[in-house]
């Protein structure tokens, strides 16, 4: 039985390595020779009605599609041995496959109803995935991820709802109409409302660390490439009419959400201990700066950080997901230390990965977020916007040296366990097949991405403020770590400041309890007044205990006197006879 469950990881393992591999080799050829394909099927034909489903295939969607299969295959294989305990390991893999399917239809839709098909299926996959362990706490988090989507699904109906002003949905055609028409502001003010949910900026902030009480293998692939990529990808698609000057004040506007989003990530990873949580922020953190470089007008860049973002933060969860496996459930990284020692090449794979996040020379993340930066540098850009990048890469560089910190230096904390190893050879397998991309796969995107290469000239101390930003963040994270272990703990003196970084700045809490209490108030001041109070006295108390019961006693009454009662009624029916005839 168990060879039949896990057949189903491997035939699903293998099938979307095939197409990834055949995506990409296309994604190549049609970025060679600038092609585009527009494929409309017609799914039904009857009198003058005609239902068309249409597909967009460029270079863009097939790297993107073939992306999201080489990480989905990768992370089908690790769930192998990682949820080799569950009994029901073949829905476990039919939800991701479903999942990843949803992902697909989202990449190829040119059409504002197909998207949405996808759209909706990422978020009713994404809550039976959350709530997969079946506890208050993934209810919880299942909930707030499916509602705080369902903000987003609304705007994207009333956005498809406003497209009927040109008479079809295929947004593709219209969108240089759509840019020199002011009254369409509505569409874009829509799509980016929804992008915004879907990608978790503020205010939305909330459900994407709560989405982490789904299994890792699905964080691994939830946090990289699906779900909340999709509203970036949406924003690229759109991204002609984000650079209209009529719509200048929505792309401000998105500037300004992404560097917020950007810096309180950032800042409240580096107060948080749960290693999923960490890493759940560290996401947020590049969608931030992803929605942000998508408003200053650099779609292409923002797409190829979304593909090298996708790399090395899969490897990220596959690793914390490892340790978290070795350690029996621990998540806190307080319990941790010396992994070095037990587990070598899991704790090289995670620290390889944040290097990759802090923008190491040469990794992954380098090539993007090097040239990011120098771009901002030369940008007409404002102060504000300005600290916010900066002072959020320093931040990541913080927290992820923190983690590598934690992890590596002083002693295990966790006595009790000491049979840590690392014999996971099918994760082990899937992480490697990851890691070699998170080296490699930065460099070779940008030589197929960008037909010339970018060169930024920069003065002297420009060009090396990065590298002191990233310098200075690891020391700060090398300084939290030593003044967490060594020093009194001065956090209980700034309580208020603590709570407020580690809450996400209040976002969970204004996500669900300021938003809910004063109904949940109102409707337990009205229980209280209708079914506990008055109309309960009035109603069916009283009905008991005053009217039945006197009724009750009047008959009882009527029932002990008979016979003097029925002499009297016969007087009063003679009285009457009499009355009624002289009348």
């Amino acid at each position: 039985m168990i060879n039949l469950n896990f057949s189903i990881c491997n035939l699903f393992f293998y099938l979307f390595i095939f197409f990834s591999l055949s995506f990409f080799f296309l994604s190549v050829i049609f970025l060679f020779f600038d092609f585009v394909y527009f494929i409309e099927w017609s799914i039904l034909n009857l009198h003058s009605m005609d239902i068309v489903m249409t597909f967009l295939f460029d270079w863009m969607s097939l790297i993107f599609m073939s992306f999201v299969m080489f990480i989905s295959s990768l992370v089908i294989f690790y769930s192998k041995e990682y949820m080799s305990g569950e009994k029901n390991i073949n829905r476990f893999i039919l939800l991701v496959v479903m999942f990843v399917m949803s992902m697909m239809f989202l990449i190829i839709s040119p059409n504002l109803i197909s998207i949405l098909l996808g759209w909706d299926g990422l978020g009713l996959v994404s809550y039976c995935l959350v709530i997969y362990f079946q506890n208050v706490k993934s209810y919880n988090a299942g909930m707030l991820t499916a509602l705080s989507n369902r903000i987003g699904d609304v705007a994207l109906l009333i956005a498809i709802a406003w497209m009927l002003n040109y008479g079809s949905w295929n947004y593709i055609f219209y969108l240089d109409f759509m840019k020199l028409d002011v009254e369409m502001l509505i569409i874009l003010f829509m799509v980016v409302l929804a992008a915004m949910t879907k990608s978790a900026q503020i205010p939305f902030s909330s459900w994407l660390p709560a989405a982490m009480a789904a299994p890792t293998p699905v964080s691994a692939l939830v946090h990289s490439s699906t779900l909340v990529t999709a509203g970036v990808y949406l924003l690229i698609r759109f991204n002609v009419l984000l650079m209209g000057v009529e719509y200048y004040s929505v792309s401000s506007f998105l500037l300004l959400m992404g560097g917020l989003t950007m810096f309180m990530a950032g800042f409240s990873a580096n107060f948080e201990f749960d290693l999923k949580k960490i890493i759940a922020l560290s996401t947020l953190s590049q969608l931030g700066l992803m929605m942000s470089i998508l408003a200053m007008g650099f779609p292409k860049l923002a797409f190829f950080h979304l593909l090298t973002h996708a790399l090395f933060k899969a490897l990220l969860f596959m690793c914390a997901g490892v340790i978290i496996h070795n350690m029996k459930n621990s998540q806190d990284i307080r319990d941790m230390g010396l992994l070095l020692n037990s587990m070598p090449l899991s704790v090289s794979c995670l620290n390889l990965a944040n290097l990759a996040l802090c923008g190491m020379p040469f990794l992954a993340g380098f090539y993007s977020k090097d040239l990011i930066l120098e771009l901002v540098l030369i940008s007409d850009m404002n102060l504000f916007s300005f600290f916010l990048y900066f002072v959020s890469t320093g931040l990541t560089v913080c927290y992820s040296f923190r983690l590598v910190y934690y992890s590596l230096m002083g002693d295990f904390n966790l006595t009790s366990m000491n049979s840590l190893n690392d014999e996971g050879f099918v994760m082990l397998k899937s992480m490697m097949g990851l890691m070699i991309m998170a080296v490699f796969g930065g460099s070779m995107l940008n030589w197929l991405i960008f037909s010339s290469f970018y060169c930024v000239c920069l003065p002297f101390y420009l060009k090396n403020l990065i590298l002191f930003v990233c310098l200075f963040g690891g020391f700060m994270g090398l300084f939290l770590n030593y003044y967490n272990f060594y020093f009194l703990n001065k956090s209980l003196n700034m309580m208020l400041l603590s709570n407020f970084s580690s809450y996400m700045w209040f976002m969970p809490l204004m996500s669900t309890m300021i938003i809910i209490n004063y109904p949940l108030n109102y409707g337990g001041n009205m229980l209280k007044m209708f079914d506990f109070g008055w109309l309960e006295f009035f109603g069916s108390q009283n009905l008991k205990s005053v009217l039945m019961k006197n009724f009750s006693i009047y008959l009882q009454l009527l029932q002990n006197n008979n016979l003097k009662i029925y002499l009297l009624v016969f007087l009063f029916w003679l009285i009457f006879l009499f009355l009624f005839f002289l009348i």
